[in-house]
């Protein structure tokens, strides 16, 4: 694929790739059930309650972050600004990590360990699906100095 012919997405996958994987957890869950024991649930239940605090202040950062520099929040729309400040500087895609940490906070706070596997099923087809498709799209935009960020900052952590 051409970069400098990248387009941004045409679908928002996002949204539909951690919906459909809190759906195949549930069922999951239901045809084949993970138990915790009451130690192991407790333990999880703390952990998906910090995930959980965690991922939705990663979100709330990294969406007031892209308004504020007046560029798109959406993944369909081409974006104005390469932004690399607020979350942006630790990690490329704080919004997907985020969904990450939520879709895993989430099934630990209700003791479904399937929400954590397809946690990472759901972040390993964003790479596939969008991540690779917006990276085009940001080196055809912005050349240079998305190579740069690309270099010094990390794709997810």
């Amino acid at each position: 694929m051409n970069a400098y012919r990248s387009k941004s997405l045409s679908f928002p996958w996002p949204p539909l790739l951690y919906s459909l994987a809190v759906i195949a957890a549930l069922y999951l869950q239901r045809w084949y059930p993970l138990p915790l024991t009451f130690i192991w649930a407790l333990v999880a239940w703390v952990i998906g309650a910090l995930l959980t605090a965690f991922s939705v202040t990663l979100n709330v950062w990294a969406v007031k972050t892209l308004l504020e520099r007046r560029t798109t929040v959406l993944t369909q729309r081409c974006t104005a600004h390469l932004v690399t400040t607020g979350p942006f500087r630790f990690t490329r895609n704080p919004t997907y990590l985020g969904y990450t940490l939520l879709t895993a906070g989430l099934g630990l706070l209700i003791g479904n360990l399937w929400f954590v596997a397809m946690a990472a099923v759901a972040a390993a087809l964003t790479t596939l699906l969008v991540i690779r498709c917006e990276e085009m799209h940001l080196l055809s935009r912005f050349g240079c100095e998305f190579e740069f960020y690309c270099r010094r900052t990390r794709r997810w952590l």
